[in-house]
């Protein structure tokens, strides 16, 4: 009886060790390899009748981007809403797979955004990928839900574009939380921020750092 009880035991703590392996976060950089990123890199969108300082500011790492729903958009005839984003230049892609890194830190309040994007689609689409946040919830473009509350806390957000596959699989701290479908396009990158979309927020921000660009190992 002892030695069914022992086996019995060993056999619990092996589906219990297999289960926590299986939870732990990823990894979802291995493989890839991180190419350098410099303030050139960065090209800052915002309402065209304000200087660069009254909707962003970079400080101690993080860069900090607001936005009005009462701001004008980022060119005098451009009818989309305001916004504020950091859109990565140098690093525009056709083919491969792509991943983007960088912490974000969305304040309570700040609804109806888009802070986060793959930029490049077919017509008549302009994105492969939105990430945005509804009263608090992370959402791929208006649902599904992601995260249900990402307000206030920094979180780990990782982006993988497989363009030659057609997907596109988002992680929150090493946790995959969707794979989604490609939307055609021959041209991409990323960008970061805040712009609005429905129902927004009258004061939209987010925050960012250590953002990076990587690209898979061939």
């Amino acid at each position: 009886m002892a030695l069914c009880h022992n086996i019995s035991l060993a056999i619990s703590l092996v589906f219990i060790l297999i289960h926590r392996v299986r939870s732990w976060p990823e990894d979802p950089t291995h493989g890839f390899v991180e190419l350098p990123l410099n303030t050139s890199n960065f090209r800052i969108q915002k309402p065209y009748n304000l200087p660069v300082s009254d909707r962003y500011s970079f400080v101690d790492g993080v860069h900090k981007l607001w936005v009005y729903s009462t701001d004008e958009p980022l060119s005098k005839n451009s009818p989309t809403n305001p916004r504020t984003e950091v859109l990565i230049r140098g690093y525009s892609y056709s083919s491969d797979v792509w991943q983007f890194q960088g912490y974000g830190y969305v304040p309570c309040g700040t609804s109806g955004v888009c802070i986060m994007q793959v930029f490049g689609a077919s017509l008549p689409r302009n994105t492969t990928l939105q990430l945005r946040v509804y009263n608090g919830s992370l959402t791929y473009y208006g649902a599904p839900i992601l995260v249900p509350n990402i307000y206030n806390k920094w979180f780990r957000l990782n982006v993988i574009h497989n363009v030659n596959a057609s997907t596109v699989k988002i992680y929150i701290d090493g946790s995959l939380k969707y794979v989604a479908p490609g939307r055609g396009g021959n041209s991409y990158y990323f960008k970061f921020g805040v712009y609005g979309q429905d129902n927004e927020s009258h004061y939209m921000e987010s925050r960012w750092k250590d953002i990076k660009v990587l690209k898979k190992c061939v």
